[in-house]
């Protein structure tokens, strides 16, 4: 039988944050329940006139080695794990001499914040919290019996239950499933610490809910946005400035939106194009592009990019790519949001901007559109794996960062100089294009993507056709001379020469691809044929 009844209630206390705590605490001593306590949890509670007992007085037992034993003891966890209900339970106990616990209030060390503060291995090692993850462990394995608290955001309303009578079964479950969900993800921060293997046997995550989302992809779906505790990242720095609730479409487009200008670099900090530092010594006469990128997203593949000297420039590029497509799409710029480029962006209507900062005047024009979401982004991704959920599991692999193997041209005629700088921007954007992906180029700015075709000579043709039209539609606005595009650039290697062929006829004269197809050498002698320069890069950039 229960004999819970018949003894006084007891609660341990010892949180790192203590937000909310002399509340708890307070009502705690005022409904009779006796309170054990450690370390600083000790004094803040004696300092606040709280009746408090120490645990070494508990257990007899001082703590030592700095405080890195404190309730490590069998009259905690004993009391922690005996089950109210089972005879032999309470036997053991009233043997032992010991009492049972009946709410346990723990929130651990910081590692998740101290981890990304890039303290010395030995300090950060002492962030791991072992104790106060073992008397969470124990306090939710026995939840029908202990009440257990890690978010002070609970306080109130166990305080408001308890004054009730008591908490309910399944909101004791709840909490336990909560303690379990931040020790697997605190576990999973410092395995991904500590790790120095690419693939473990057991992946571990540790992932925090940052937003509830209205709905997921479709309205009937629901979805949530979880980041990384233990590792830097986009989101988790990014800040919206205005504008209306991000969606799920709308993070995945601003995702790649963003990664794709911080491909090109982010000159106001200094960060370097994603992989320049492999081009140097393999290009030859490695040219410097122009260093502001602006893309426009739109259904997660890019549908315009382009580099200028000036953000105003490289907008116009890239929204002469496809003025009908940014419709409604995500722009990207890795340069600060002038007014000039705010007054053109004003005239449109799009879904999200996303930039490392604003102007304040160009912060105020953009901000009258009150739907437009508007997210400063000063953080430069370069996250080294990506995962994508499957039926039952999760595929990792490595981030796509290195844009070439090598530089080698494969036809009779090499690319001429002034077209090498257009092949490294071909390339580069096309890595984040989905696959089959072909783009064609013309002053470092796409003026044809092809995307997502089943086939590459239908992603090759759409993207020769829409860079005819840009280059008709441009020249008679005066904005260009009308010549044709020179450089194509590819995702994967062609297994036919036909793209070669239709390239010819649209007037490429330079082809940039993987190549590695056991049809390579057709290909080669078609150029051969045609007058046209190709180099085989060795490195494929499919995007699923």
């Amino acid at each position: 039988m229960e004999k819970t009844g018949k003894i006084k209630k007891r609660a341990l206390i010892s949180v790192f944050n203590k937000q909310g705590i002399t509340s708890l605490a307070s009502f705690l001593a005022a409904s009779g329940w006796e309170i054990l306590s450690t370390g600083g949890t000790f004094r803040y509670l004696q300092e606040a006139g709280i009746p408090v007992m120490d645990v070494s007085d508990v257990t007899g037992f001082p703590e030592c080695l700095g405080g890195r034993v404190k309730t490590l003891h069998p009259a905690i966890h004993t009391g922690l794990l005996a089950k109210r209900a089972d005879p032999a339970h309470w036997e053991a106990l009233e043997k032992a001499g010991f009492a049972p616990i009946d709410l346990v209030c723990v929130n651990l060390y910081p590692f998740f914040e101290k981890v990304q503060a890039r303290l010395s291995q030995e300090e950060t090692l002492e962030f791991i919290d072992i104790g106060g993850a073992a008397l969470l462990r124990s306090a939710a394995k026995n939840y029908q019996d202990v009440i257990v608290l890690t978010d002070p955001a609970d306080y109130p309303g166990i305080i408001t239950a308890l004054s009730a009578g008591d908490l309910p079964q399944d909101r004791r479950k709840t909490l336990a499933a909560k303690v379990f969900t931040l020790t697997s993800a605190y576990d999973g921060a410092v395995a991904r610490y500590l790790l120095d293997e690419p693939a473990p046997a057991y992946w571990p995550l540790s992932l925090k809910k940052a937003q509830t989302l209205r709905y997921g992809e479709n309205y009937h779906q629901s979805a949530t946005l979880y980041c990384n505790t233990d590792k830097p990242g986009a989101f988790a720095s990014m800040k919206q400035l205005s504008g209306k609730e991000l969606s799920y479409n709308n993070i995945r487009d601003l995702d790649l939106a963003w990664k794709v200008v911080c491909a090109f670099g982010l000159p106001a900090d200094g960060t370097p194009p994603l992989g320049e530092a492999d081009l140097i010594g393999i290009v030859p006469a490695f040219p410097k592009l122009p260093p502001v990128c602006c893309v426009a997203v739109k259904h997660n593949t890019p549908c315009g990019i382009a580099l200028g000297t000036s953000l105003i420039e490289a907008y116009t590029k890239a929204y002469n790519c496809d003025p009908v497509s940014i419709f409604g799409g995500i722009l990207g710029c890795n340069a600060v949001v002038d007014v000039s480029t705010a007054v053109k962006l004003a005239e449109l209507f799009l879904e999200i901007i996303v930039a490392p900062d604003f102007d304040d005047e160009a912060l105020a024009i953009l901000k009258c559109k009150k739907n437009l979401r508007i997210m400063q982004a000063p953080f430069s991704p370069r996250q080294t794996q990506e995962f994508v959920s499957v039926d039952g599991g999760l595929l990792v692999q490595d981030t796509d960062q290195k844009l070439l193997e090598k530089w080698n041209p494969v036809t009779k005629l090499a690319p001429e100089a002034e077209d090498i700088a257009d092949m490294i921007f071909g390339m580069r954007a096309v890595q984040y294009v989905k696959s089959n992906a072909v783009l064609v180029v013309k002053n470092r700015a796409a003026l044809g993507i092809g995307a997502g075709e089943t086939n590459r000579i239908w992603a090759a043709e759409l993207a020769l056709n829409r860079a005819h039209q840009v280059i008709v539609t441009t020249a008679a606005a005066g904005v260009d001379n009308g010549e044709p595009p020179r450089v194509l650039a590819s995702d994967a290697f062609f297994p036919f020469p036909d793209v070669i062929e239709v390239a010819a006829a649209a007037g490429i004269k330079t082809i940039i691809q993987p190549g590695g197809s056991q049809n390579d050498q057709p290909s080669i002698e078609t150029c051969d044929r045609l007058g046209l320069a190709m180099v085989f890069t060795g490195t494929r950039h499919f995007k699923h």
